[in-house]
């Protein structure tokens, strides 16, 4: 068991309130988080900002290698997210990187660019660190308060994060290499095209096989379940763009026969029509086919109905850490 994970909380407020800024340089996207404690010591936002960089091409490969054009994106996102950070004068700063750098033949040779260039060390989250930081930053989240037994997964370019609570305890935690840029490399030959059945039947076999080997247990009766990273918030902001409302307006709770009918709808599409969807970003519709496919999949393999979405992933837990630290 790895435990309990709450978000920081003092008993009075403190004056100049330290704040952290924490940089999540992801398969797909690089994020920043800008936070600090508000009067109840709960860890709450002062800015966050997403950049699509996609410095994982070429993740889907045996050996897979940062290219010069991917790393050249990712310096260049974290450079900026850096200076978006800086009028906020953070106590701490922190970069992480994930999958695609974990994963990379050359991710030494990013990490000393960006040390270059900015001064600043990127720590390299293991599979099981990454899962257990984003489960202790869904605990700040009070839209899930009220929760005791519930999944979390959290998907992202390069891995799939899948982690059981009980109790608010986390009682497993585990990084499958299911994210959905590498699975459109291995599968989709043509991104740009519409997606053949076969090519998405095979991607789906794939995840059904990769959850039965990893030995996640499932409970026969679901518990409530929990989605984050980038391709459900896409989900929402299409629904919330299709209403009229902005994305924080939308509800929180998605049917997974919501995600098969966008599937539906998005798999016969090219690339360039997918492009034109209200509210897909231009840089995640190669990849979104994909994205939509492991998430019903794991829907059906668990026996899901429905997903809680919540924002509060990775950056979260890394910014209660960093909160925590400075006391």
């Amino acid at each position: 068991m790895w435990g309990i994970y709450p978000c920081p909380s003092v008993k009075s407020v403190v004056n100049n309130t330290p704040t952290v800024a924490v940089i999540d340089i992801g398969s797909n996207s690089i994020k920043v988080l800008v936070a600090a404690r508000d009067k109840s010591g709960a860890v709450t936002e002062l800015t966050s900002r997403t950049i699509d960089a996609r410095i994982s091409a070429g993740i889907g490969k045996a050996k897979p290698q940062l290219t010069e054009e991917g790393m050249a994106r990712g310096l260049a996102a974290v450079q900026e997210l850096l200076a978006d950070a800086a009028p906020f004068a953070p106590a701490k700063t922190i970069l992480v990187a994930t999958s695609a750098v974990r994963d990379a033949g050359n991710g030494a040779d990013f990490r000393r660019r960006v040390k270059a260039a900015t001064g600043y060390d990127i720590r390299i989250l293991s599979g099981d660190e990454e899962a257990n930081l984003i489960g202790r930053g869904l605990t700040c989240d009070p839209a899930l308060a009220d929760l005791k037994d519930f999944y979390v997964f959290d998907l992202g370019g390069g891995s799939l994060e899948c982690l059981f609570f009980h109790d608010r305890q986390i009682q497993q935690a585990m990084s499958l290499q299911l994210g959905c840029v590498r699975l459109t490399e291995r599968f989709i030959q043509d991104p740009a095209g519409p997606l053949p059945p076969h090519e998405g039947q095979a991607l789906a076999r794939h995840v059904w096989d990769e959850l039965k080997r990893s030995g996640f247990r499932f409970p026969v009766i679901a518990p409530a379940a929990v989605f984050a990273g980038g391709s459900m918030t896409t989900v929402r902001a299409i629904k919330g763009a299709r209403h009229g409302l902005a994305l924080e307006n939308t509800p929180a709770i998605i049917g997974t026969d919501t995600l098969s009918q966008l599937l539906d709808e998005v798999a016969p599409m090219t690339l360039e029509e997918r492009k034109a969807i209200p509210g897909l970003p231009a840089a995640r519709a190669d990849v979104f086919p994909a994205a939509l496919i492991t998430i019903v999949t794991v829907a059906d393999y668990a026996h899901i109905a429905r997903f809680h979405h919540s924002l509060h992933n990775l950056r979260w837990g890394l910014a209660a850490e960093a909160l925590a630290s400075l006391g």
